[in-house]
C-alpha cells in the first residue's frame, strides 16, 4: 500500500488541513510528525468547521487512527481542551482513535513564558515572531536532554526528578529575564492531575506504526507549517524550531523512510506568511490587500492577517528539492479570479547577479529583488470547478506555467475550501 506525506511547501497556510482531511478519507491512519500547537487546520466538512491546532486533522473521520508522534511538542493542557471542543461537536475521541507517542516531549507553561519574555526583551529586527505557546524553548529541552515526556507521567518519583532538572536550567533564565521563579511544587501537582488524562491515549507509536504498515495500511503522514519555516532549510533564523521537511515523517513516528512512498506539497497559488523575515514577493499595495481580503488571510491559530505577494516559483522549486515532492496540491486558485494581469517570481536579483534560489545567508535574502514574469489572468470564476473542463484557458495556462517553472507536476488542484472542491489529478494513494 501507498503511504503519503504531506507537507507545506511555502511558509504554512497553505490549505493543509482540507488536503489531508480528503486524503484522510483513504487512509488508514493519520500521523503528525512535527511541531505543536502553533499550527493550525481549518477543516469544513458538509457546512460544519473544525478548527484544530494539536489534534491530526484524521480525528474528524470515524474508524481511522489519528497518531501524535514523538517529532511533536504536545501541550497536554491544550490538548485536553482541544478533544473537549472537538467533542462538543460530534466527533468522537477515545483511546481507540488517538495514540499519542510515549517519547513525546510535553511543552510546560515556563516554556510558554519563556517563549513569550524572550521576545519581548528582542530588539527591533530581531524579534522572531514566534506565537509564544512555547513550542521553541519545548524543543530546546528535548536537544538539552531535559524535557518532560509523556512516559515520565506514569511514574510520580520520576516526574519529580524531570522536574527538578528543567528547573536547574530554567530559574536562572528566568531569573535574567525578570520573570519570577517556577512553583515547583504547583507544577508538580498540576502534572500528577493531568497524567491519567493523558496515559490513557498514550502508547509505543513506532511498534503500532510498523505492525500497521506490516499489516498493509496505508498511513498519511501529516506536516505542519510549512518547508520556509524549516530549521535547516529554512529563512532562518526567521524559522519554527523543528524539521518541517519530508524527511522527519519517518523521523518523527519512529517509522523508516522506505516507507514513504509519495511526497504531496501543498502549495497556494500567490504566496503569504506570518510574522517576521524575508518574503521577497510581498505586496504593500492595492494587489497585496486583495489577495488578503479575498483570501480571507488570518492564521487559524493566532488570528494574526497573513502577509500577501505573488507566486514564487523560485522558493517552491526550493522546497520541492528539499522536501523531495513527488506532486502538488495547488489551493486556493479562485482567490486569482478576476486580476487582469498575474506576476510569477521566476528568480531574484542580488547585487546584479541572477540567481535561480534564495541565498542561504540572512543579509543576502534581505537584498534580492524578485525577477517577474507576467502572464494574462481571467475574469471568469474558478470557484468550485472540479475538472479542468470548469476552468478558463488562462487558468489552465498559469497552472501549467507553475508546473514548469517548479519543475513538479500538479496532483492536486483545490478551488475553495469545500473538501469537493478538488480536481484530482494523480492519486497519491495509488498502489
Amino acid at each position: 500500500m501507498a503511504n503519503v506525506v504531506v507537507v507545506g511547501a511555502q511558509w504554512g497556510d497553505e490549505g493543509k488541513g482540507k488536503i489531508v482531511d480528503w486524503l484522510s478519507e483513504r487512509a488508514d491512519v493519520i500521523a503528525r510528525f512535527q511541531g505543536g500547537h502553533n499550527a493550525g487546520h481549518t477543516l469544513v466538512i458538509d457546512g460544519k468547521v473544525y478548527k484544530l491546532h494539536a489534534l491530526p486533522s484524521g480525528v474528524v473521520r470515524g474508524g481511522k487512527l489519528s497518531v501524535i508522534g514523538n517529532g511533536v511538542v504536545l501541550d497536554p493542557w491544550h490538548l485536553l481542551k482541544e478533544i473537549e471542543t472537538i467533542r462538543a461537536q460530534g466527533v468522537e475521541i477515545t483511546p481507540e482513535t488517538l495514540m499519542i507517542a510515549e517519547n513525546t516531549p510535553l511543552i510546560m507553561p515556563y516554556h510558554g513564558e519563556l517563549d513569550r519574555a524572550r521576545e519581548e526583551a528582542a530588539s527591533k529586527g530581531t524579534k522572531i515572531g514566534t506565537t509564544g505557546r512555547g513550542i521553541g524553548p519545548c524543543y530546546e529541552d528535548k536537544v538539552g536532554r531535559r524535557a518532560i515526556r509523556v512516559a515520565d507521567l506514569a511514574d510520580p518519583a520520576t516526574l519529580e526528578a524531570r522536574v527538578d532538572r528543567a528547573l536547574q536550567h530554567h530559574d536562572p533564565l528566568r531569573k535574567g529575564l525578570g520573570v519570577e521563579a517556577i512553583d515547583r511544587d504547583g507544577l508538580v501537582e498540576l502534572l500528577k492531575e493531568i497524567a491519567p488524562k493523558i496515559l490513557e491515549y498514550a502508547a509505543p507509536v513506532w511498534k503500532v506504526m510498523n505492525e500497521k504498515r506490516k499489516a498493509g495500511k496505508r498511513i498519511l503522514f501529516e506536516g505542519a507549517q510549512g518547508a520556509l519555516l524549516d530549521i535547516d532549510f529554512g529563512t532562518y533564523p526567521f524559522v519554527t524550531s523543528s524539521n518541517v521537511i519530508a524527511g522527519q515523517a519517518a523521523t518523527g513516528v519512529g517509522i523508516g523512510p522506505g516507507a514513504i512512498n509519495y511526497v504531496l506539497g501543498i502549495v497556494k497559488a500567490y504566496t503569504t506568511r506570518v510574522g517576521e523575515g524575508p518574503f521577497p514577493t510581498e505586496l504593500d499595495d492595492a494587489d497585496g490587500q486583495r489577495l488578503g481580503e479575498r483570501g480571507h488571510e488570518f492564521g487559524t491559530t493566532t488570528g494574526r492577517k497573513r502577509r500577501c505577494g505573488w507566486f514564487d516559483a523560485a522558493l517552491v522549486r526550493q522546497t520541492c528539492v528539499t522536501s523531495g515532492v513527488t506532486g502538488i496540491s495547488l489551493t486556493k486558485l479562485d482567490v486569482l479570479d478576476g486580476f487582469e494581469t498575474l506576476k510569477i517570481c521566476t528568480g531574484y536579483d542580488l547585487d546584479g547577479q541572477v540567481l535561480d534560489y534564495l541565498p542561504t545567508a540572512a543579509d543576502q535574502q534581505a537584498r534580492c529583488t524578485p525577477i517577474y514574469e507576467e502572464v494574462p489572468g481571467w475574469s471568469e470564476s474558478t470557484e468550485g470547478a472540479r475538472s479542468w473542463a470548469d476552468l478558463p484557458a488562462n487558468a489552465i495556462k498559469y497552472v501549467r506555467r507553475i508546473e514548469e517553472l517548479i519543475q513538479c507536476p500538479v496532483a492536486m488542484l483545490s478551488t475553495s475550501p469545500e473538501r469537493e472542491d478538488t480536481i484530482l489529478v494523480t492519486d497519491p494513494f495509488a498502489d
